[in-house]
């Protein structure tokens, strides 16, 4: 299971090899889910070989942006000097692991793969983590993770317009996601986030269109 360990009386060696820890698992081992995934009762899924295909390929694309929660959560827990806002992280990352399980489930019910590029998203998100933990503090760490689960929520919007109608099953596990990741914003804004400059937000959206434009198709 993903679940990230005791923080307590840790030596900076000791966090490292945690974070290591978790990256293993996220690229390697199965996840494993807290909670049931999401479900419409009674509303069976029955798709053309065309919505299978056009479903797998955003599955795949929330699967890599779990992927990426993940390292962020990681290296922002990594960086912090506050164990409340350790816990944060951690607890956030817990979350992102049910999400994480929910769309590997669905990428194979749907006969998809998970993207060849894992590594590289990980590393990507991990460093940006990092860097905004240890350059700008927890105020502007907290302000990414604002501007993150905003525009995650956003594009998991967009992925409900777009998946198949009949798809039950795909559409009810990012309805989930959506209302979670629009949750980690609002604590994380609570939390103290500094707001990002907009060039910043810029950036990241312009990362992000990338990063999904290239997890569908590989």
């Amino acid at each position: 299971m993903n679940t990230p360990h005791p923080t307590r009386n840790r030596s900076p060696i000791d966090a490292w090899l945690m974070a290591a820890d978790t990256t293993l698992r996220t690229l390697l081992a199965p996840a494993q889910a807290s909670r049931p995934c999401p479900t419409v009762p009674n509303e069976p899924t029955q798709l053309s070989a065309a919505d299978k295909a056009l479903s797998g390929a955003l599955m795949r694309v929330n699967h890599v942006g779990e992927v990426c929660a993940q390292a962020l959560y990681t290296a922002q827990a990594l960086s912090t000097r506050s164990e409340s806002l350790r816990q944060h992280f951690h607890q956030a990352a817990r979350e992102e692991t049910d999400h994480l399980a929910w769309t590997r489930q669905r990428m194979d019910e749907l006969g998809a793969r998970p993207s060849l590029l894992n590594p590289l998203w990980f590393a990507g998100a991990f460093g940006i983590g990092l860097v905004a933990g240890r350059l700008g503090g927890d105020p502007v760490s907290l302000g990414f993770v604002v501007e993150t689960e905003k525009q995650v929520e956003a594009h998991l919007q967009s992925h409900l317009q777009r998946l198949p109608a009949h798809d039950h099953a795909s559409r009810a596990i990012v309805a989930q996601m959506k209302d979670d990741e629009a949750r980690h914003a609002v604590d994380a804004q609570k939390s103290g986030a500094a707001p990002l400059p907009a060039p910043v937000q810029q950036v990241m959206r312009m990362a992000a269109r990338v990063m999904t434009t290239v997890a569908q198709r590989v």
